[in-house]
């Protein structure tokens, strides 16, 4: 039987739906993790044994992050169902520290944005720059390829490498509009998901709340 009734029961339920919601979020942000981690063009971006990881580290916190809430998630849903303080009360406080693991990630994230496509941009100017080594000509053949570019930030850079196509644009501008691409859509993902999680914690808190003063009155 029931512990809360009235406006606390469609508390309770906005809660589970909510935490369906949230699971579903998870999942998103797993799918999106796994898109960013195996997308060929990143992935061909990124390979070689000097390759910069900066990229990738931000992508498997990503894929954590994911997996996480998906599991929070289902216990939320559980705990409200159940009606059982403990739970809610977990719930919550595994909101509070994925909300703050985001934050101080999101803080990560932005403070070394230009860093991850400086690596990026060292590695392709390096693989240009070393053309009697077969290994750095085909990666700088794989940047040209991907990204439909040639060159460097000069105009004689790009004549020298592609004389064929002067008029194509150069890798380094083309490497900060690609990596900037990705790194905007995990930034908006979490801004989302971080607006679901503080109504998570309310509504968990006012159920655990109501669940706690109906057992006092009993």
């Amino acid at each position: 039987m029931g512990k809360v009734h009235g406006g606390m029961k469609c508390v309770k339920y906005l809660l589970f739906v909510f935490n369906f919601i949230f699971w579903l979020s998870g999942l998103l942000v797993l799918a999106v993790g796994l898109w960013l981690r195996f997308d060929p063009e990143t992935v061909e971006l990124l390979t070689g044994n000097d390759a910069p990881d900066t990229f990738f580290i931000a992508v498997y916190i990503l894929l954590g992050a994911g997996g996480l809430m998906m599991l929070v998630g289902f216990f939320g849903c559980f705990g409200a169902v159940r009606e059982s303080q403990c739970l809610l009360a977990s719930f919550f406080a595994c909101l509070l520290i994925i909300f703050a693991a985001e934050i101080a990630a999101g803080v990560f994230g932005f403070i070394n944005k230009e860093q991850i496509v400086e690596e990026v941009q060292k590695f392709y100017s390096s693989s240009i720059s070393e053309t009697s080594n077969p290994n750095a000509t085909a990666v700088a053949l794989i940047y040209h390829k991907t990204l439909n570019c040639c060159g460097g930030s000069t105009p004689a850079a790009t004549n020298d490498l592609c004389p064929d196509a002067p008029d194509t644009k150069d890798c380094l501008s083309a490497i900060t509009d690609f990596f900037n691409d990705k790194l905007h859509i995990i930034g908006y993902i979490g801004i989302g998901i971080g607006g679901v999680m503080i109504l998570g914690m309310i509504f968990s808190m006012v159920l655990c709340c109501a669940i706690r003063n109906s057992r006092e009155v009993i």
